[in-house]
């Protein structure tokens, strides 16, 4: 992959997030509620324009935070479709690994901001993910269609298991299908090691936290693991 297509990238991955930011705002909010409009601490209406949010994550009217740190958004998207560029997939299997790091992105933010993945984003990434690998079966490229499906069942059982057993939340079981998808379209060990890599970077964290003396008072979201995971093993492998 040549260094102008990851430049590109960059830059296509920061106006990915530039857009995403407003999607991140509304939809950073506790159950039961699933979206917001409005600054909470000036209730200035925020989406009333169809134009992205100040870059800046502060409302244009009293100046308070609203949601992720100035460009963090923007610089995490950009370096994830860097990532993606890198990593030399083309045609319709590349187009899945920018989607899924797209929506895989916001999805991490908005964990890390309330803990939860709304169905808002988890449905459109599943959908997204699978409709692009059938597109890229239907073109001949190199992967399982089959293999694709089978492993986004497996990989959601799992999940579905854990959080019948454990605390994980249904919105990383409804996430499930993308990251099986993905992975599972090249190989079944992508598919193992992809999901693996989430679970043990979300263990070496949860221990991080517990020497740092805040694992009792921290709860940990595990988004963010699952996509880092599930990239790193899509874009390094194949």
């Amino acid at each position: 992959m040549s260094a102008v297509s990851v430049a590109l990238s960059v830059v296509v991955g920061a106006l990915a997030g530039a857009v995403a930011r407003p999607v991140v705002f509304a939809r950073s909010v506790p159950a039961p509620a699933s979206f917001r409009s409005r600054c909470p601490a000036c209730a200035h209406h925020l989406l009333a324009r169809p134009r992205p949010l100040p870059v800046s994550g502060r409302c244009p009217k009293c100046n308070e935070r609203i949601g992720p740190a100035a460009l963090s958004v923007e610089l995490t998207m950009a370096a994830a479709f860097a990532a993606v560029a890198a990593g030399g997939a083309t045609g319709w299997f590349a187009a899945a690994q920018y989607w899924f790091a797209a929506c895989g992105i916001a999805l991490a933010v908005i964990d890390v901001a309330v803990q939860r993945l709304p169905d808002a984003l988890t449905v459109p990434a599943c959908t997204g993910t699978l409709l692009l690998l059938t597109a890229a079966a239907v073109a001949g490229e190199p992967g399982s269609l089959g293999r694709a499906a089978a492993a986004a069942a497996a990989v959601t059982a799992t999940f579905l298991l854990l959080a019948l057993l454990a605390e994980m939340g249904m919105g990383d079981v409804k996430f499930a299908p993308a990251i099986g998808a993905l992975l599972g379209w090249s190989s079944w060990r992508n598919a193992l090691w992809g999901t693996a890599a989430g679970f043990l970077l979300g263990a070496v964290a949860a221990v991080a936290l517990l020497v740092s003396g805040r694992g009792r008072r921290t709860r940990l979201a595990f988004g963010p693991f699952m996509v880092i995971g599930a990239l790193a093993v899509t874009v390094t492998i194949g």
